[in-house]
């Protein structure tokens, strides 16, 4: 059985990629671990941001799209990303870090029965961090030229949270199509579990009505989830197909290969699989210090390059 193994990484839009890479570099101590570009427009930046080497579950990635409005926040859309961090003392350390550099914050609470602290970044994208407890992705490796501690380095995704309006199609495709599991039920939200992964793979789901989100800067693209290897994803592109569900078929990301479905709200899902990843052409000790392209754009270089403004001065 090709199981869903949990998270593999996840998509926002950004109107500035230098803001961007301040916030999530500097302030939040991830490594920046890929440049590249959108392969099917490649005049557009995609920055990933994860642990040491870009583990599939700790990415966050960014497409830069500098003419983006503002996010008209609705219902059928990904709402907001949990972060792991390992106790309740990092939720303090974390708090007492966004008052320092004026990042907007909630008080520290629970969501979905584990220990929080909501926050925004500078573009309003929702975010949670989570104590991890025992659901600790198996495969994070901190990184130690991070400006935070260790101890309190963000460990990965946790919760994704989900705001439809018609929950129990959403439902459906998580629990018959990708075999997750309700494993928590309040007044609010559901919440699911992929066969593997824990919290590291756990979607919510809320029910909202009104009108559709209109994305912007800060808003989420889609959400993609983990498999192991192309035979798993051959599987599941014939599991999607039989569900009667549009896909994309395979593609080849060079770092990954990959497949996206819409679920019946409009939700879309990326199935990738773990490898190659990052290193498949670049030195750890190198990663996310210029331009990436796969090879089928590297003869378009000047060209990309041309239309790309530098993330850093130095550039």
């Amino acid at each position: 059985m090709h199981n869903i193994l949990g998270y593999h990484h996840i998509s926002m839009l950004t109107k500035d990629i230098k803001e961007n890479h301040y916030f999530y570099h500097d302030v939040l101590g991830l490594r920046r671990v890929n440049i590249t570009v959108n392969q099917d427009k490649p005049s557009m930046y995609h920055v990933f941001y994860g642990d040491r080497l870009g583990h599939p579950g700790t990415e966050l990635s960014f497409f830069e799209m500098p003419l983006a409005g503002r996010t008209h926040r609705g219902t059928n859309a990904i709402t907001k990303i949990g972060l792991l961090v390992s106790s309740e003392e990092s939720l303090l350390y974390w708090k007492a870090r966004f008052e320092e550099y004026d990042v907007e914050h909630g008080t520290i609470t629970k969501y979905m029965n584990k220990r929080a602290l909501s926050f925004e970044d500078s573009e309003g994208l929702r975010m949670v961090l989570l104590v991890s407890g025992e659901d600790r992705l198996e495969n994070w490796e901190p990184w130690d030229e991070s400006d935070v501690p260790v101890a309190h380095q963000i460990q990965g995704m946790g919760s994704v949270e989900m705001t439809v309006r018609k929950p129990e199609k959403l439902a459906k495709t998580l629990q018959e199509l990708l075999g997750y599991q309700e494993v928590l039920r309040t007044t609010e939200a559901v919440a699911f579990q992929s066969t593997q992964g824990q919290v590291c793979g756990e979607i919510v789901v809320k029910h909202l009505e009104g009108a559709t989100e209109k994305p912007g800067r800060g808003s989420i693209h889609h959400l993609a989830i983990r498999v192991q290897n192309e035979e798993a994803l051959q599987y599941w592109e014939e599991r999607v197909r039989e569900r009667g569900l549009s896909s994309s078929g395979i593609i080849d990301r060079f770092y990954f290969k990959s497949l996206y479905f819409r679920e019946s709200n409009g939700i879309l899902f990326e199935i990738a699989t773990d490898g190659p990843g990052f290193t498949v052409n670049r030195k750890p000790e190198d990663l996310g210090e210029r331009l990436e392209l796969p090879p089928f754009l590297e003869k378009r270089r000047a060209e990309i390059e041309r239309r790309l403004k530098p993330i850093e001065e130095n550039e």
